[in-house]
């Protein structure tokens, strides 16, 4: 099936561009709350999950074994900017493990914060991997793959303890198959598993709400949210979708972005997931999205859902400032 049009971007009168894609919202207990589009049809959730991804950190006691402050878990959940504090954070991780910042096996890229990128151009510097948006997710792997009694090398591949772990967590909150034909590959090179949204949703709303879940995994979910929601900066950075909802709304939501148009989060205080993908792999249409939702469901007071409305239906303006159009949610939506 085609999916519906989502998100409408306009210019003067006319809409110029559309974005098509999904949306699952299911409760903890697995019941649909919402389905947009061809829910079914599998998605890879890539950075979307590393909240989820970070559990068997916490679950095992390594984030206590290496003494790991709530900043560097929540930098563990991170997509980040790579600004100083982020790349801090992932070097103080390795250090606390005995690792040097050259074991990371997620490659280098510059930062993605435009301001981190110029300040570190302008001092003459090349960026490494903790600038990766993924050090933290890395950092917190060689960490457990260190507390697991295993050696950091090749903590990537899908047959480390490491991954092995990793994947039980995942197929154990999603309850669909992370079986070796739905992986491929993701951006920092560890396996990533394709599963319908209604899965993912799930696993958020377990995730967001502790319920099916082994009283460990609870916890360590509970304590996962927790130092996200108190250091919302480390998971992505300044002015960032993310970061800048959950310090406005924070335990309230749990927000996380991956690739190619997909964004998740958990709804605690609701029990619910919310999994959604865009099929063009647009950012700014899953933002808006993303946005739609929370308005839909989440109780809100009139300043916290003019903050929200900001992002769900977003004034557009040319380089001069001149007002040109709008990014704005379809009644797809609200339907």
């Amino acid at each position: 099936m085609d999916n519906p049009v989502l998100v409408e971007v306009t210019r003067g009168a006319e809409v110029e561009s559309r974005h098509r894609g999904a949306v699952s919202v299911v409760d903890a207990e697995g019941t649909a709350v919402l389905a947009v589009g061809d829910v079914e049809c599998r998605v890879y959730p890539r950075s979307a999950v590393k909240a989820l991804q970070a559990l068997p950190l916490v679950e095992g006691g390594f984030a206590d074994t290496y003494r790991l402050t709530d900043a560097e878990i929540a930098l563990a959940c991170a997509s980040h900017a790579g600004e100083p504090e982020h790349v801090a954070a992932a070097a103080a991780m390795l250090k606390k493990a005995g690792q040097p910042p050259s074991c990371l096996e997620c490659g280098t890229h510059w930062p993605l914060g435009e301001d981190a990128a110029r300040t570190l151009a302008a001092s003459g510097g090349q960026p490494g991997p903790l600038h990766n948006n993924c050090s933290g997710k890395h950092a917190g792997f060689v960490c457990l793959a260190c507390g697991l009694g295993a050696d950091p090398e090749g903590y990537v591949r899908p047959e480390h303890p490491v991954q092995r772990a990793v994947g039980a967590a995942l197929e154990d909150l999603t309850g669909a198959s992370h079986a070796a034909e739905t992986r491929g590959i993701d951006g920092c090179s560890i396996p990533t598993y394709a599963v319908p949204l209604p899965a993912l949703a799930f696993g958020f709303a377990k995730f967001g709400a502790g319920v099916g879940l082994s009283k460990g995994c609870a916890r360590a979910a509970e304590r996962i949210r927790g130092a996200v929601a108190a250091h919302p900066f480390m998971v992505s950075g300044t002015g960032r979708f993310d970061t800048r909802v959950m310090e406005r709304l924070g335990a309230r939501v749990f927000v996380k972005t991956g690739a190619e148009g997909v964004h998740c989060a958990a709804l605690p205080e609701l029990g619910y997931g919310v999994a959604v993908k865009c099929d063009d792999g647009a950012k700014r249409a899953a933002e808006v999205v993303m946005a739609s939702v929370i308005l839909r469901f989440l109780r809100l007071d009139d300043e916290e859902r003019a903050f929200l409305q900001g992002f769900a239906r977003r004034r557009l303006d040319n380089w001069n400032g001149i007002v040109t159009g709008e990014i704005r949610p379809t009644e797809a939506l609200s339907d």
